[in-house]
């Protein structure tokens, strides 16, 4: 791993970084305020993948979610472009193939205690498939997560059965200071058995036990060959831990929490709004 180079709060590389994976969270990281792509980020990471360094988008959203940033980058014909990885790590999904080549999934009894808890403080829960998130009833809640994903929302009559399939994730959405208190009842009632944490402040998700944005990077890169001193990780929040701290070369963006830049390698120079991803790139990768 390299050494970072500190500047004030900056950390920033004395060289070149031998990368040969760049994974990148979308979210305040590679997207924009209004959810887009940059141009300079777009030349940066096609540059990169015609070098053959493997571009892994690496986001919470479901596949069919992260497909239009995909047809953005343009970059899904190249072998460095086959793969994207969904749901926080539960899911490594081949573009070539056009099937998931990893999956992990949240037992039935965890998915069902999780919903009691958040029905005793009025809460709703949701769970996901690759292009529709499913819940009990529909609520501001619900609409805003459908619009935010893009994905199919819809309401299931006998919730609870359905529960008992087993699913990637669940997602418990609502107030910031009402998830703070379920998050501490559900981390001490799941314990080791699932991982719960806020993507957002206004929500909560549950994932299988040791499941995470570099477990899944960590699973990808060894099926590639490709040693972990290799790869590259951009992001912002908490959802970013584990790839922060499993890449060889953890980036927290310089817009992102006080936490994620304190355990990064490095820090962006510019943020999600002035193509912070495309800049380290350039200056650092290629």
């Amino acid at each position: 791993m390299q050494t970072p180079h500190s500047l004030g709060a900056q950390k920033l590389p004395t060289e070149k970084l031998p990368v040969k994976l760049i994974a990148l969270d979308l979210d305040d990281t590679l997207l924009d305020s209004k959810t887009n792509i940059s141009d300079e980020n777009v030349n940066a990471l096609r540059a990169a993948a015609q070098k053959g360094i493997f571009i892994v988008i690496c986001s919470g959203r479901a596949e069919n979610a992260i497909l239009p940033y995909v047809r953005r980058l343009d970059i899904a014909g190249l072998q460095a472009g086959r793969y994207i990885i969904a749901v926080n790590g539960c899911s490594v999904f081949d573009l070539h193939q056009r099937q998931q080549i990893y999956c992990r999934t949240v037992t039935p009894d965890i998915l069902l205690h999780a919903d009691e808890e958040a029905e005793k403080m009025g809460l709703r829960t949701e769970v996901y498939t690759p292009d529709t998130i499913f819940y009990r009833e529909s609520t501001k809640w619900t609409h805003l997560d459908v619009d935010l994903c893009g994905l199919k929302g819809e309401a299931v009559p006998d919730y609870k059965e359905f529960l008992k399939k087993g699913f990637v994730k669940m997602l418990i959405p609502g107030e910031p200071e009402e998830l703070q208190i379920l998050q501490k009842k559900l981390k001490a009632d799941f314990g080791s058995h699932a991982t719960v944490f806020t993507s957002k402040p206004y929500f909560l998700e549950i994932l299988p036990p040791k499941c995470g944005k570099g477990e899944a990077i960590s699973w990808l890169s060894e099926h590639l060959g490709i040693a972990p001193v290799n790869t590259m990780g951009f992001g912002d929040s908490m959802n970013d831990e584990s790839m922060i701290r499993l890449c060889g070369n953890g980036i927290a963006m310089v817009n992102g929490l006080d936490y994620i830049k304190d355990i990064a390698d490095f820090v962006t120079e510019k943020d999600n709004n002035h193509s912070g991803v495309g800049d380290f790139i350039q200056k650092f990768v290629l």
